[in-house]
């Protein structure tokens, strides 16, 4: 590992113009290339203490050896140059898209005597007219299947051309009228191009032009009774249409534009594109990137855009690209964008109208991509065997943690404190072992408190269980949890063979925290205090993604394209979401509650048969216990239950029109656990406590 300060430039060598740098390691293999404004500005960055410097960053210039610049004259140049340097080196801490097939493309070969249609992927060739890319080569034959019924453009290879042409009878294909069969010079040259060149204005969107002809030509068939042509016509005109069908507009000015959306998170990030020409959307393409260098949404948008129009040149670059966030600077990735068309080309990001419902639309399939691909990576028994491996390496542990727990706190403002426990076990998510937790030892908010009471009330039921049975159980998937007097869940109603209910007696052999020392602490302290030893503890800090032991005073830094770090990030954000789902529960809970909600064996129905009757609360609670009996359904008990409760229930504050100062009366038909709160200007009734609601933050 190297230390910066030893290739770091003198001051003064490093010119304060654009230009492009490159990062070598010790083996002069470059491993980072950059572009920058100003030069001198840029590597200054690198050259800071280390300990502020983001864990992906300081891994870069340790790992360097040497930095090195070329000067170019504007920041034009510095793109193209950048752009050239990635291809060309394949840097390892740069942004590297996987795609993950080649896409294919509808082409069609006008630079050949005779045109040809079919289906290429790769690299594109000069002379050629490409249309997509398309998701499937199949979803391309199908539509040169229905083309070809009105356009015979040629398909076969020139194999099976030229041997058509030595023996005078063409393919089966001409023989069906799928083919002009110019082999056997049935069309000439001239004619067949211009069979393709129809072909390729109906693919760039000119569909009019061919339909209305058609239809024409079919009611003057009908009208001179050439039935059968008429019908011809009939077919070709619908398999126009259904070829259209294909791509439906979904942008009504006819506009020609690419749109790329990104979906992220720390480790990866997500790239879709649509291909929109003539307001129909022709293609679609994706990647999928690691994040090894610390990147804002920006820069990903900035190295999409290189990936697709580096190689391309003319139309091939549209008029205008949607965006979800620009480049910073945008002007030279416009101007660059610019030049590779050879006219103006906008880059924007849409705010309103069908351009943003489709980007929205765009946004969505990034998103599922992005799901997808974790979910195919989690699967892999392969990857999961060697990120469990990679986790213990890294945390020095003795075996690899085939069952992993994960705490996480939750609360808003220190209100509604709860905890949340997910499994792991091989590296999968073990849902039916999940468990929640109300906190009830303290009030208010302090997460390590939290976090030392959860494992020790985790712990000690686990000792408690081992003790009674002298071993563990593992069930099946839960319906219907159980909840103690702490409000945590013990088990459900299910059993095992033997009839014991499953609980908390399969420890794990990784306890994983969210969050950093103080967290960790707590944890290994509480189980200290229980005299269990033979559990690992760590906490995955959010902001750096940093491993944290017990004692260390540094952070356990692994690779971001380890496995290990993804399986230890997902199982921190799973139980970050269980606990926040709960904490929500809890919380619109409470904002519904009601004080009959108290009453032994009132339900729902009678609750709203007698608010149905007094028509609120409040009325409800000033009403005499004959007066409640009246209601159907109420015995005198039940009313004297419900009179004493309504007794011992604080009154709610009253309404207040904060316009007016004036006390308003309580409306009928409330609702249970409405109770009236202040009013707005409006005179809505404003639910008292919504802003801490509004506020709050929730951890």
């Amino acid at each position: 590992m190297a230390d910066p300060s030893s290739y770091r430039p003198k001051p003064g060598e490093i010119p304060d113009t654009p230009g492009v740098y490159r990062f070598r390691d010790e083996h002069r293999r470059v491993i980072y290339v950059g572009k920058a404004k100003s030069l001198r500005q840029r590597l200054a960055n690198y050259f800071q203490d280390l300990a502020g410097m983001h864990p992906r960053t300081r891994t870069m210039v340790t790992t360097a050896a040497s930095v090195e610049w070329t000067v170019v004259s504007t920041e034009v140049e510095a793109l193209q140059l950048e752009y050239s340097w990635i291809k060309e080196y394949d840097p390892r801490f740069n942004v590297k898209y996987r795609d993950d097939k080649s896409y294919p493309y509808l082409a069609v070969t006008m630079n050949e005597e005779y045109p040809r249609v079919q289906v290429m992927r790769g690299h594109k060739k000069k002379g050629v007219r490409y249309f997509g890319p398309y998701g499937h080569a199949w979803a391309i034959r199908d539509t040169v299947d229905l083309l070809l019924r009105v356009f015979p453009v040629r398909t076969c290879s020139a194999g099976v051309f030229k041997n058509a042409a030595r023996t005078g009878r063409p393919c089966l294909l001409g023989y069906i009228g799928k083919c002009s069969a110019p082999c056997v010079d049935r069309v000439s040259a001239e004619e067949h191009r211009g069979l393709a060149d129809e072909f390729c204005d109906f693919m760039a969107g000119r569909t009019n032009t061919y339909i209305r002809p058609l239809e024409k030509q079919m009611a003057e068939a009908a009208e001179e009774m050439e039935y059968e042509r008429a019908a011809r016509l009939r077919d070709d005109i619908e398999a126009l249409k259904k070829a259209m069908e294909k791509n439906a507009v979904v942008l009504a000015d006819a506009t020609d534009a690419d749109l790329i959306a990104v979906a992220e998170d720390e480790l990866e990030a997500a790239v879709q594109i649509f291909h929109v020409r003539g307001g129909r959307v022709r293609g679609q393409r994706g990647w999928v990137t690691d994040k090894v260098e610390e990147i804002t949404t920006g820069a990903l948008v900035e190295h999409a855009l290189q990936q697709l129009y580096g190689e391309e040149t003319g139309d091939a670059v549209p008029k205008e690209v949607l965006v979800p966030a620009l480049p910073d600077p945008v002007e030279p990735v416009q101007e660059w964008l610019t030049g590779r068309r050879g006219s103006i080309v906008s880059l924007r990001v849409p705010q309103r109208g069908d351009k943003k419902a489709l980007m929205e639309t765009v946004q969505r399939n990034a998103q599922q991509a992005l799901v997808l691909h974790k979910t195919k990576r989690a699967s892999d028994l392969t990857t999961r065997s060697r990120a469990l491996e990679e986790i213990a390496d890294a945390l020095d542990l003795d075996s690899a943690p085939l069952r992993i727990e994960c705490y996480d706190i939750s609360h808003l403002q220190g209100d509604d404190v709860v905890a949340s426990m997910v499994v792991f076990e091989d590296g999968l998510a073990r849902k039916s072992e999940y468990r929640r937790f109300q906190i009830k030892g303290f009030a208010g908010q302090d997460d390590v408190r939290s976090m030392h009471e959860v494992i020790t009330r985790r712990f000690r039921r686990y000792l408690a269980e081992k003790e009674r049975t002298g071993e563990w159980t593992d069930g099946e998937n839960a319906e219907t949890p159980e909840i103690d007097s702490n409000g945590e869940i013990v088990g459900t109603g299910l059993t095992e063979d033997d009839g014991r209910p499953r609980k908390f007696a399969y420890p794990p052999q990784l306890v994983v925290v969210d969050g950093g020392a103080p967290q960790v602490a707590a944890a290994r302290r509480a189980l200290d205090e229980l005299g269990i030893d033979d559990i690992a503890v760590c906490g995955l800090a959010k902001r750096l993604e940093e491993v944290w032991l017990p004692g260390d005073d540094d952070p356990v830094v692994l690779p971001r394209t380890s496995e290990g770090l993804y399986l230890l990030q997902r199982v921190r954000d799973e139980a970050h979401r269980f606990a926040i789902t709960y904490q929500r529960s809890k919380r619109a809970k409470r904002f519904r509650s009601s004080p009959l909600d108290d009453v032994p064996g009132l339900g729902d129905t009678r609750k709203q048969a007698l608010l149905k009757h007094f028509g609120s609360l409040k009325k409800l609670r000033s009403a005499t216990i004959d007066q409640i009996c009246e209601v159907p359904g109420i015995g005198r008990k039940t009313a004297e239950t419900i009179a004493a409760a309504l007794a011992q229930a604080a009154p709610a504050a009253p309404a207040v029109n904060t316009a007016t100062g004036e006390i308003m009366e309580e409306e009928p038909g409330t609702e249970p656990g409405t109770e009236p709160g202040t009013m707005g200007s409006s005179g809505e009734p404003v639910t008292m406590g919504a802003p801490d609601e509004r506020r709050g933050q929730e951890t």
